[in-house]
């Protein structure tokens, strides 16, 4: 095992470091009826998970758990209860981290030369997490984006065969489609799936322009050199997006034309295709031989979860619960300067925002009716890995669990006058959040970025993809100071900062709009809890009907 998946005991020091940083503060004899909670706390425990010295929180490493040790410490004091199966704080999350030690891929067509695309310049070849030793060669079938969706009428495979071959397919889905369901089918599993149910034994993903200025090829490579995670079912079987498709790979736009060259079809018309919304594609004359050699680490994790058992007998073997992710993607390997990816905005606040509202139940004078269970998770950087566990196998103490309310990133940079609320008016959930947001003096905004397809890209949607009712919540992009273009300054974030060492503890913070949005955070969730009638998806919900029967 590497020395970042080694499990090192956490010094006695470093525990007692943990409690002086933050001392236990009493509860008052009485609570307001409304929240009060502190932005001055939420800033402390941010201080602390973004500080160097926890090396960027990388899951499986020294830094991480530092981290977890921390967060089960502040709710020891607030008075929550262990929720883990064996007892403790923490779910232990095993997981399998796949290296590629070789990777290559040939293009072959009738009258066009040999063509290797270059890796990782034109190519990323993802390692197998169950096969060490690959070598795959077929046909390959452009089919657009890749996207069968009977329930929009739309389907890229009608006419094609793929049986055999790679699907060379476009990243993203359809424009036209409404924004959470577009970032549903333009998930990889849900690519990965669609792609295998046709046949495919292996995917070749492309960039259309204006996806490449959203994913560019440079910050791609960064990704696709680093080992790839997935966790392990209890008989030790990797999990894996999709088991019965062989290979995923992904070429730049140089890496496309070579797989389309000698074809009907050129790059240009390609995009062309899919940007016009037209479904289908065309079998290609190419062949592509692809091998990839993987080798294997085990290596474990946790999530660390608390409870505050409900007051009401008949609700309180149900619960809401209440997540955000803890890792982030620890040291740089490589470069000059700062290497510390210390995450001080993905997810620092949103971890201790989860802290307050949990100090905040324990300390009101009543209990919620519902248990409410508060979970700090693993590997969200390495694609939702945590939160896929615990829905996978939720802990017993969760008992029912009716809604998951999720934070991811919150930016504060600038106060917002607006919240978005991803999947919120998928389910009754709806008037929850427009009831708590309207209390502290925010509007509701939709979706300001559909081309980023965030509602499938943070951990509520493991818990969506169970059947559970969830909402992910971020600070909107309408600036309370009508002077600043609240678009810019979080696109200034996202350009800037985001997965970088430079999204560290010297960015600003505006604790007041903190304090706000956090009021709002506690207000829905104790909404919730109180409710004797559980959330439930819409009449004829998409995600309902695809998952709510689970």
């Amino acid at each position: 095992m590497s020395s970042a998946f080694h499990r090192r005991p956490i010094g006695r020091a470093v525990l007692l470091a943990v409690v002086v940083v933050a001392p236990v503060i009493a509860a008052p004899a009485s609570a307001p009826p409304t929240p009060n909670l502190s932005a001055a706390r939420i800033r402390a425990h941010v201080e602390f998970l973004a500080d160097d010295v926890l090396e960027g929180r990388e899951a499986g490493t020294r830094g991480y758990d530092i981290a977890a040790h921390y967060v089960a410490t502040q709710m020891a004091q607030y008075g929550l209860e262990p929720a883990a199966d064996d007892g403790s704080w923490f779910q232990k999350v095993p997981l399998r981290r796949s290296s590629l030690i070789s990777s290559a891929l040939h293009v072959t067509a009738p009258g066009v030369p040999v063509a290797d695309v270059a890796i990782p310049d034109e190519a990323i070849v993802a390692p197998n997490s169950r096969n060490p030793d690959l070598a795959l060669t077929g046909g390959v079938v452009f089919a657009g984006f890749g996207v069968t969706a009977p329930d929009l009428g739309y389907d890229d495979y009608k006419g094609l065969d793929v049986t055999g071959k790679f699907a060379l397919i476009f990243y993203n889905a359809p424009a036209s489609f409404p924004s959470e369901m577009k970032a549903h089918y333009s998930s990889q599993p849900q690519k990965f799936r669609m792609a295998a149910d046709h046949g495919a034994i292996g995917v070749i993903v492309m960039f259309r322009p204006e996806d490449s200025k959203v994913m560019p090829w440079e910050r791609l490579k960064g990704y696709g050199t680093q080992p790839a995670v997935t966790t392990l079912l209890p008989d030790g079987t990797p999990v894996m997006a999709e088991p019965r498709l062989q290979s995923v790979s992904y070429v730049s736009e140089a890496g496309a034309r070579k797989v389309l060259a000698g074809s009907s079809i050129t790059f240009e018309q390609a995009v062309e295709h899919a940007g016009d919304g037209k479904t289908g594609g065309a079998a290609l004359t190419s062949t592509v031989t692809l091998t990839v050699k993987s080798k294997y680490e085990e290596a474990q994790s946790e999530n660390v979860v608390g409870r505050l058992k409900g007051s009401v007998p008949a609700l309180a073997s149900t619960s809401v619960v209440l997540t955000a992710h803890l890792d982030h993607l620890g040291t740089k390997p490589s470069g000059g300067g700062d290497r510390i990816n210390t995450g001080a905005y993905d997810n620092a606040p949103g971890s201790a925002i989860r802290l307050e509202v949990a100090r905040t139940f324990a300390e009101a004078p009543a209990r919620p009716k519902r248990s409410v269970v508060v979970v700090f998770l693993t590997a969200e950087e390495k694609g939702l890995l945590g939160s896929d566990y615990f829905a996978r196998y939720p802990v017993k103490a969760a008992g029912t669990i009716v809604a998951d309310v999720n934070l991811d990133m919150p930016v504060f940079m600038t106060a917002s006058k607006d919240i978005v609320a991803f999947g919120a008016e998928n389910s009754t959930l709806d008037a929850v959040v427009k009831r708590a947001i309207a209390a502290e003096g925010y509007t509701l905004s939709p979706d300001p970025m559909p081309e980023q397809n965030i509602f499938v890209r943070s951990d509520q949607y493991s818990f969506v993809k169970r059947g559970i009712p969830s909402v992910y919540l971020e600070p909107g992009f309408t600036a309370a100071d009508p002077k600043v273009n609240g678009r810019e300054v979080f696109e200034s974030f996202l350009n800037g900062h985001y997965h970088q060492p430079s999204d560290d503890l010297s960015l600003p913070m505006d604790l007041k709009a903190v304090a706000r949005f956090a009021d709002a955070n506690y207000l829905i969730a104790r909404e919730i809890a109180n409710d004797p009638v559980a959330p439930t998806w819409k009449k004829g919900n998409f995600f309902g009907k695809v998952y709510g029967t689970k």
